[in-house]
């Protein structure tokens, strides 16, 4: 937990959006080959981002389910780009040395299985959150990737939304709030999306909705307190969502509402707030220091040709964004995906390719949003308060403590 994320802040939204606006998009200069391995919805978004970005092309693909690879060469027909070679087998697609990188994007539960070869190949790798379903599997991975010799970049994209890293350049580089004593971040959504053999909406499968999808908001809450969480204590549960969902005689598991807060090493309160049975999409950060209170917000929505906007304002005497300031990435690649920060997400991965440091999200910091997460989880159904050090010892991950 000791990194040194203020590198990562060092450019703001705006000066991202400046350099979009004088860009060559879709670029010329794609010398990297992809391999995407899983053509889902987010292996999809890869595929148009990659394209828009130009610096990188997915070559190959595979993917076990048929529809997942048809709907994958329509995109690539549609965004006008070369159809890749589909291999028909995993160990085919990995026994192929010619990619220079090596995209992970399947279902959550299939992670670990699926790096375990990966791993034998020594490339680079980009792998979707979480890394895995548990956390002895993540903590396997965070191990194994101590001694590899690619990189391994996590997709923790959410980092590279406008409006946090605004957030981040505020109150780490420019320490606008002075000393920051709580975090406070919530998110308001729709219902789970529809995913092949609907994985998502079982625990099982997932790792659970606090893994699955807030894996995200507890990485950045890891970055702003800079320290260890201490201690987590969650209530939740499945209210509306899913309740007389089965798929193949399972029933959903799936929580859709939770309220989460984290006590960190060094006396900073962090707060998480969870509602899946919303009509449109709101996320929200609230940052309170010595001097004021920053507040950076996303109000979007998945209905078609709805834009999102990203927003910014620090409540602290005589500065410039009192009042709230827009930070939207450019049209052109806030509706590539994600709202703009895959596209930065793929920068940053070729420029790891080009042997530039950049702090993309690492398996040790993927591990650390999982924690948190699985140890929520974890008090909600225990209804007790985790004491983070006893639960990592009681997973037999004692070595995290140190």
């Amino acid at each position: 937990m000791a990194e040194d994320y203020n590198r990562f802040f060092e450019e703001s939204a705006a000066q991202r959006g400046a350099r979009v606006q004088t860009m060559q998009l879709p670029g010329t200069d794609a010398r990297y080959r992809l391999l995407l391995i899983g053509a889902g919805k987010i292996g999809r978004e890869h595929i148009q981002v990659a394209q828009l970005l130009g610096r990188a092309t997915v070559q190959g693909i595979f993917d076990t389910d048929r529809g997942s690879i048809e709907a994958a060469l329509a995109l690539f027909q549609e965004i006008g780009a070369e159809a890749p070679q589909v291999h028909s087998s995993l160990e085919a697609a990995l026994a192929d040395t010619s990619y220079d990188a090596i995209l992970v994007c399947t279902p959550n539960y299939t992670h670990y299985d699926i790096l375990q070869q990966a791993f034998k190949t020594g490339k680079p790798l980009f792998v979707e959150k979480p890394i895995a379903t548990s956390l002895v599997d993540a903590a396997r991975i965070v191990e194994q990737a101590r001694d590899y010799a690619g990189f391994i970049q996590i997709g923790m994209q959410y980092r590279y939304k406008s409006q946090y890293t605004e957030a981040f350049r505020e109150t780490k580089q420019r320490n606008a709030l002075g000393a920051v004593k709580t975090i406070s971040m919530s998110e308001y959504r729709p219902p789970f999306l529809d995913k092949v053999k609907q994985w998502n909406k079982f625990n099982e499968y997932s790792g659970g909705t606090l893994v699955e999808k807030c894996c995200h908001y507890f990485d950045l809450i890891n970055l702003m307190a800079e320290t260890r969480p201490r201690r987590v204590y969650a209530s939740g549960g499945q209210a509306v969502n899913f309740l007389d969902f089965e798929y193949e005689g399972q029933a959903s598991d799936i929580h859709d509402h939770a309220f989460v807060v984290v006590d960190y090493d060094n006396g900073i309160r962090g707060s998480f707030t969870l509602n899946m049975f919303c009509e449109e999409l709101y996320e929200e950060l609230i940052v309170a220091g010595e001097k004021g209170r920053l507040i950076a917000m996303e109000a979007s929505s998945f209905k078609r040709d709805t834009a999102s906007v990203g927003r910014i304002k620090v409540e602290v005497e005589g500065h410039a964004d009192y009042e709230f300031r827009d930070v939207t990435y450019p049209g052109i690649v806030e509706r590539s995906g994600h709202h703009g920060a895959t596209f930065f997400e793929h920068e940053a991965l070729v420029a790891q390719l080009e042997g530039r440091g950049v702090n993309s999200a690492t398996p040790m910091q993927g591990l650390w949003a999982m924690i948190v997460a699985s140890a929520a989880q974890h008090s909600i159904e225990e209804q007790s308060v985790v004491e983070i050090d006893d639960y990592l010892r009681q997973c037999e991950l004692s070595w995290l403590t140190d």
